[in-house]
């Protein structure tokens, strides 16, 4: 798995290496070729993240994070040979912060979970409807659980 991190100093290399470990074992999950498979990371500041939920989903104020799928369906769209981009993640660190302090939970439990939350974005999951969201939420789980990152940490 080839993970880009743009700002990557923003987070310890502990959090990187569980990150990359959770974007290796989603891909596994999936069935896809996780030595192919690609990553963009970009850490925001608040401004920076309201602006980009503006204009790409029409919601005028900050949120934690935006998912920029590649592809509607990875399993049928990606190419065959070659690198598969997944997409883009970008996480708004200052939200994330706030968030972790708001659930009583780690700043680096935050983080992992936009991230794996945003990783099966790319891979196609959603939670729109109830039964998507319980597959979504049970797929989380499972990769939180894989990169011993449990929802009663502190």
């Amino acid at each position: 798995m080839n993970i880009y991190f743009d700002e990557a100093q923003v987070v310890s290399e502990e959090i990187l290496k569980k990150m990359e470990d959770a974007a290796v074992y989603a891909a596994e999950l999936e069935d896809l070729d996780e030595e192919r498979c690609e990553i963009s990371v970009t850490f925001v500041d608040m401004d920076e993240i309201h602006e980009l939920n503006k204009i790409h989903r029409g919601v005028d104020r900050p949120t934690d994070v935006l998912s920029f799928p590649q592809f509607d369906d990875v399993c049928e769209e990606a190419p065959e040979e070659g690198e598969i981009c997944l997409g883009d993640v970008v996480i708004c660190r200052d939200k994330a912060a706030e968030q972790a302090e708001e659930f009583g939970h780690s700043f680096e439990r935050e983080i992992l979970y936009l991230f794996v939350h945003s990783v099966l974005h790319l891979l196609g999951y959603d939670h729109m409807e109830d039964d998507e969201k319980a597959v979504m939420r049970a797929r989380e789980e499972k990769i939180m659980e894989h990169i011993d990152v449990l929802r009663e940490e502190n």
